[in-house]
């Protein structure tokens, strides 16, 4: 059966509302053992679009399925137009506050752990270490038929000499490195193949109606286990890739804390949600803890 993503759900009435009050995470982090989960919200301050929320894509877009991808040459065709233009955008995102706080909570030991939903690389590039993509990341291709690993930078680069002057003009970015372009802009864009086997070459990310590999989400089931807290950051939990961590982490006891602005599917299993901007919610608790950010600055709550 193919599977879609999930394009909406309604909180009930009588889950916890939203709060401005940063103490408990504040406790959180100071008792340490804290798992960061984190979502496309956590991403947004670097300019890379949201799925869900205010004018999140998912409204305008459905992404690519690995059905329509593995199935359809002209799938494939439209995919990779759109993500090679897409991928510049990606190229030139840089970590914002948000992504910096985490990785000043891991230098100063209050983490046990990252689980990222996000492709972007932008945990890394900001100095977290030992990062779980738990949905893979655009920075690698791999080939269908022989399994071959190979950089997204060097496909960029063949597919760049097969397409000499290619460059529309998109209508939005979205969170998978997806561009919105019609089948007119897409033309008769060239795919090219696997440089080792000729074979059929995909992002190593997870598609929607693919599963998440076994061993990598027995991964998390063990950092969740492990973790004296789970704290959500920017994901609306919609989907149960990481809703079920969450759901882990309630049935063993092990408090939950969710920053996102809108309220979540997860809130029910939460102590609290934390509906504030990401950016400055954590300069805010990184500064109650005495640490600074690397690089940049961050808007501050108001005191």
């Amino acid at each position: 059966m193919r599977m879609r993503p999930t394009l909406s759900w309604t909180p009930a009435e009588d889950w916890p509302p939203g709060t401005t009050d940063l103490e408990p995470a504040a406790r959180a982090l100071s008792d340490g053992g804290v798992l960061v989960l984190s979502g496309a919200g956590l991403s947004t301050e670097s300019g890379i679009p949201d799925y869900r929320g205010e004018g999140g894509s998912l409204s305008r877009h459905t992404p690519m399925t690995y059905q329509d991808f593995t199935a359809c040459a002209q799938a494939r065709r439209r995919y990779w137009a759109r993500s090679h233009l897409g991928w510049r955008t990606f190229g030139r995102a840089r970590p914002n506050a948000g992504h910096r706080a985490v990785a000043a909570f891991e230098r100063h030991g209050l983490l046990s752990g990252v689980i990222t939903q996000n492709v972007d690389g932008l945990h890394q590039a900001a100095g977290s270490e030992g990062v779980v993509e738990l949905h893979g990341s655009l920075e690698r291709v791999v080939c269908l038929s022989c399994g071959a690993f190979s950089a997204r930078r060097d496909l960029a680069r063949r597919l760049e000499e097969a397409n000499a002057g290619f460059d529309p003009v998109a209508a939005a970015i979205n969170p998978d490195g997806d561009a919105d372009l019609t089948d007119l802009q897409v033309g008769d864009f060239r795919v090219v193949s696997c440089a080792v086997c000729g074979g059929i070459l995909k992002p190593d990310v997870v598609f929607f109606g693919e599963a998440v590999p076994p061993e990598r989400v027995e991964h998390c089931r063990v950092l969740v286990r492990e973790a004296a807290s789970l704290l959500v950051l920017g994901s609306s939990l919609t989907v149960m890739s990481g809703l079920r961590f969450v759901r882990q982490a309630a049935e063993a006891g092990t408090p939950v804390l969710i920053v996102n602005q809108d309220p979540t599917r997860g809130d029910r299993h939460a102590v609290t949600r934390l509906a504030l901007p990401l950016g400055a919610a954590l300069t805010s608790l990184a500064e109650r803890h005495g640490i600074p950010l690397d690089g940049g600055t961050a808007t501050r709550l108001p005191s």
